[in-house]
């Protein structure tokens, strides 16, 4: 009787659980259909609304209607997001549970002696068939569905790019689009020319020219990080070039193909281009001429000990190759998704390598690399193991690392020169924080940021910048107490990091909307919306300011408390990464070529 009971029981178990992985079945495909047939986030709605923005673009009123309905559609994208891994995640369950009852009415079952087939009733032979094919039945929903699961995963990850969420982190990349800073915004109020090698030198800190440093006039000649020397968003090259054509060629010295796909934005040294390229099995490291475009060399990244034998699962506008590189114009350094870190020579020779851990990381690792001294920073938030390390260049030993209670961040490290001490300076939520980058030892931290940070900060002046999507924009004024200046959430970046200069600060949206505000008191300059969306992070150069759409659209601006246009101009091809620069040249990754631009 006891066996009984307890077969009826798990029958009731296993007969509500099937009950439900049928309605779970039922609803994915629903979805499914929900999905095919309307995009969120490209709602007719939304792009009647568009329209008439662009028609009457003075119409306040109607703006913020499109901001609004943009909000939601963006977190109806997200929920949807959620719902398909959730019901992904119950039905799976709910079909391991009708398994497990079954097995376990199936062991408490006695075995019966077996009726001789002249005495056996056709009636039980017809129920055995009815059950096999309810069963096929069952078992062709749940593999429909499981399969709907995926494909609707993926249409939503095909489109998640308008979500503008890394992952990207970017990144996102590009989710890539997290700086590797300095203070480098220091500039006149007309012009706003950067000033020579003085504030180069207050940008990247006293450093000497002995063996495995480069001085200051080195890092103000080259482009060795991600957003530039001191990774503050500011180039120090002249003779920028604000007119090309992708198409017909104008101002375009040359475009080379890159092997394999990435994310991350060029570095330049001398005449050297350095970037990378990953696919699910293959992990390289370019070296391209930047005279001629000629590929020099390319590196594969591979036996390396710790080496996970399986390619991490990441977001496609992440991908497997988003970090950007960096350089101390000794070696070269660069990181992978995998975990996978690499020092070159200059000739491609590997001088070291080791894998620091499979990044816990839904979206993919994107934080990019910078040097201090000769020391390789590495911001390595993952889920439930937050740090930042510090590696030396010439070894790959670990000089020093921090523990962090923080989220998973895409952002970068930055490092800045307050006037009193070098500082480096990272995001993640919930914290914006400031390390000393000798030894690695927290000297501030406020709470102001919090989701999934995307952005790096910017610094200018006294005063670091965050921003993420859902959050807030925050200017904080740094010191052994850090003060909140002002604080906005009316525009809000995931992915492009902000720009600052002592008098304005710059903010690029995924969205297509760049706002200038006043860098100390917030107030709202100009607001400008375009129609493409924008990964890259807004650049200082040349006294202007250069902004890449996602349609390889660079758009340059004055810098200047009115919105006025230098020039546009389109590149031929898409583009997500942040451009670098040279004397004279601008090199751009796009979504296949590489591109240099120059006079």
């Amino acid at each position: 009787m006891k066996n009984l009971g307890e077969r009826r029981i798990l029958h009731t178990i296993a007969m509500i659980s099937a009950a439900f992985a049928v309605i779970m079945c039922v609803l994915i495909i629903v979805n499914y259909i929900q999905v095919k047939r309307a995009d969120p986030l490209n709602a007719v709605s939304l792009k009647i609304l568009g329209e008439k923005l662009q028609a009457d673009p003075g119409d306040e009123q109607l703006r913020q209607e499109v901001r609004t309905l943009d909000l939601l559609a963006r977190k109806a994208f997200f929920t949807t997001q959620w719902q398909v891994r959730m019901g992904g995640y119950l039905l799976f369950f709910s079909l391991l549970i009708v398994v497990i009852c079954l097995k376990a009415i199936e062991l408490r079952t006695k075995i019966t002696p077996v009726i001789p087939e002249e005495e056996r009733n056709d009636f039980w032979s017809e129920q055995k068939i009815n059950r096999r094919w309810v069963g096929y039945t069952g078992i062709t929903l749940v593999a429909i569905s499981l399969a709907l699961v995926f494909l609707t995963h993926r249409e939503l990850a095909g489109n998640a790019g308008n979500a503008g969420n890394a992952n990207n982190a970017g990144n996102a990349n590009n989710a890539n689009n997290a700086g590797n800073a300095g203070d480098a915004g220091n500039a006149n109020n007309e012009g706003m020319q950067v000033k020579g090698a003085d504030s180069v030198s207050k940008a990247v800190g006293k450093v000497t020219d002995m063996e495995g440093f480069p001085s200051a006039k080195e890092l103000a000649a080259n482009f060795p990080s991600f957003r530039g020397p001191g990774g503050n968003g500011v180039a120090f090259q002249k003779n920028i070039p604000t007119s090309w054509d992708g198409k017909s060629g104008k101002n375009i010295k040359w475009k080379t193909a890159i092997p394999l796909p990435g994310f991350n934005s060029p570095v330049i040294w001398n005449d050297r281009v350095f970037i990378t390229g990953a696919s699910e099995t293959s992990r390289e490291v370019y070296c391209v001429d930047l005279n001629s475009g000629k590929i020099l060399w390319s590196t594969p990244v591979k036996e390396i000990p710790g080496t996970p034998e399986k390619a991490p699962s990441v977001n496609r506008e992440t991908g497997q190759s988003a970090p950007t590189m960096t350089t101390d114009g000794r070696r070269v350094y660069a990181i992978f998704a995998n975990g996978d870190l690499i020092a070159l020579d200059f000739d491609g020779k590997k001088i070291w390598s080791k894998n620091l851990g499979l990044p816990a990381n839904h979206y993919g690792h994107s934080s990019s690399l910078i040097m201090y001294h000769d020391r390789l920073i590495i911001q390595y938030d993952q889920r439930g193991a937050g740090s930042v390390m510090a590696l030396a260049g010439k070894t790959g030993e670990v000089v020093w690392k921090t523990s962090r209670s923080v989220k998973i961040s895409w952002a970068s490290p930055v490092l800045v020169n307050t006037g009193k001490r070098m500082e480096l300076i990272l995001a993640a939520d919930p914290l914006v924080a400031s390390y000393d980058p000798a030894d690695g030892k927290e000297l501030w931290k406020m709470e102001c940021i919090s989701g999934e940070v995307g952005p790096s900060v910017a610094y200018a002046d006294g005063v670091v910048f965050s921003v993420n999507d859902y959050a807030k924009l925050a200017a904080v004024e740094i010191g052994e107490s850090p003060k909140l200046l002002w604080e906005d959430n009316e525009f809000l970046s995931d992915i492009p990091s902000p720009l600052a200069t002592g008098k304005y600060l710059f903010m690029a949206t995924s969205y297509g909307t760049v706002v200038c505000y006043d860098a100390r008191k917030g107030t709202k300059y100009w607001t400008h919306e375009y129609d493409t969306p924008i990964y890259a992070s807004p650049m200082l150069a040349d006294g202007k300011v250069f902004l890449l759409d996602k349609k390889g659209i660079m758009h340059i601006v004055k810098p200047d408390q009115t919105f006025a246009v230098v020039s546009e101009c389109p590149l031929g091809e898409g583009s997500v990464c942040t451009p670098a620069f040279a004397d004279g040249k601008i090199v751009i990754r796009g979504d296949r070529n590489l591109y240099c631009i120059g006079k």
